[in-house]
């Protein structure tokens, strides 16, 4: 930890205006933008931690005046890894965004209500159960086509609702056809357990059954659960791969399969192992695609997968209005100890932190455990329980901070993430958008902050 007698340094934000004073305790604007504090912050020792506008861009670290201030030099952090080149997205306008916390939003309203939808009564009251009232875009547009058992592509922001797009109306399926099996593909453990979890409240005392298949939790398990009864088998693309081999799955007994973020898969390396089970599966099926983001090589994917699909898309720009963003500058500070001082600020209440490595985010959050904060780490590294165990214990609000690797946070639906902080730059705009999609979901408020060195 610090020590008491260091005062807390200074951030700068990036403004349009040309002057800006404190007043009355508040930050004043002479024009341009909201600022990003309204008021000056405290950190836990009672300490105020202004902001202070800058011409420069974004937050910018300052050293402390006193002469107990903060050393280290700008490689100071814990951000690491190994050493060589590493491809990163580095277009700085693309990580400043402010949320305007005044505008009026036009609020959506939906052509249908859940109970409008063509499902079963038991599917309607497990809805309510849920809170759920009305649907959101896309759940709204989408919903009706896979009833009719059309081919969908759902393009949509990170937070939206997709999952509910697609299990609601297959529940609904299953219940005509309780022999029907449906086939779900999905880039990350965490994604497929998060689907697993919404499954089981969807489907609650509907006699439905699945089986989730995921790298890092013992095959055997899996195998054994696959001898039984599943109306639904959700896994990662690797997985079921291995499950197909061993003659455990077999994929021409499923006339409908979903390809959920489909753009990470191809980002990961997956296309081989999709269309190895894409071709096992019947000619005659109804496919759901699934997406935030829309590139070249998905739309291979699409031609080549499915079938005259109904298009949708509810994007409103590549990331939602709801999550201010904005950049850090570390400058020659020690990138640990400005990272420090933000986790010490009370609206830093649940802060999902991204860094390159496997390697770094385990270091990261050790450092960040020295320090005093409650934290943990997923990443590829960590066998399946492990990472569940972190997740549930950031998602019963037992942690301050969760650190990951882009790909072990894609699944990662918590409510109420305060902020997301990209540690380490990301390695494309699409992991960019992906990542700050965390935070600011189902129409809350959320920011992101990027570190720049």
């Amino acid at each position: 930890m610090h020590q008491s007698n260091q005062k807390a340094p200074v951030y700068k934000q990036a403004s349009t205006s040309k002057s800006a004073y404190h007043s009355g305790g508040k930050l004043s604007y002479s024009q341009g933008r909201k600022p990003y504090h309204s008021a000056p912050h405290q950190d836990r020792s009672g300490s105020p931690y202004h902001v202070r506008p800058a011409g420069g861009g974004g937050y910018q670290a300052a050293r402390p005046t006193n002469s107990g201030g903060y050393r280290g030099g700008r490689r100071g952090g814990q951000g690491g890894g190994r050493g060589g080149a590493h491809k990163q997205f580095m277009d700085i306008s693309k990580f400043v965004n402010k949320a305007v916390i005044t505008e009026e939003v036009p609020h959506f309203k939906p052509e249908h209500s859940f109970l409008d939808f063509k499902i079963e009564e038991k599917i309607k009251a497990n809805i309510l159960k849920k809170g759920y009232s009305d649907p959101t875009p896309i759940q709204d547009r989408a919903i009706p086509h896979v009833l009719a058992g059309q081919d969908v592509v759902g393009i949509a922001n990170t937070g939206t609702g997709k999952t509910a797009a697609f299990l609601i109306p297959l529940i609904d399926k299953v219940l005509k056809n309780h022999k029907e099996k449906i086939l779900i593909m999905v880039p990350t453990r965490e994604l497929a357990t998060q689907i697993d979890d919404e499954l089981r409240d969807f489907a609650l005392m509907l006699s439905i059954f699945s089986v989730c298949c995921v790298g890092g939790a013992p095959i055997v398990r899996q195998m054994n659960n696959l001898r039984r009864v599943n109306n639904f088998v959700i896994g990662t693309p690797g997985r079921l791969k291995d499950l197909v081999e061993r003659k455990a799955l077999n994929l021409a007994e499923f006339k409908t399969v979903v390809l959920d973020e489909a753009d990470r898969m191809l980002d990961m390396g997956f296309i081989h192992d999709m269309r190895f089970m894409i071709a096992k599966m019947p000619a005659v099926r109804q496919t759901l695609f699934f997406s935030a983001t829309m590139s070249r090589d998905v739309e291979v994917l699409i031609k080549d997968f499915l079938r005259e699909p109904v298009s949708i898309s509810v994007k409103t720009g590549d990331t939602v209005k709801s999550i201010s963003q904005d950049v850090v500058r570390v400058g020659s500070r020690n990138k640990l100890d400005v990272l420090d001082d933000l986790l010490k600020q009370n609206e830093f209440s649940r802060v999902l932190i991204f860094g390159r490595t496997k390697h770094g985010v385990e270091r990261l959050k050790d450092e960040l455990v020295k320090r005093g904060f409650k934290s943990e780490s997923i990443h590829g590294n960590k066998n399946q329980p492990k990472r569940q165990k972190a997740l549930d214990l950031f998602k019963n609000n037992h942690l301050q901070v969760l650190v990951a690797t882009d790909v072990a946070a894609r699944g990662i639906d918590v409510s109420d993430i305060s902020h997301v902080i990209n540690y380490d730059l990301p390695s494309t705009y699409e992991d960019y958008i992906h990542r700050i999609g965390r935070t600011g979901r189902a129409g809350k408020k959320g920011k992101a902050l990027t570190f720049i060195e």
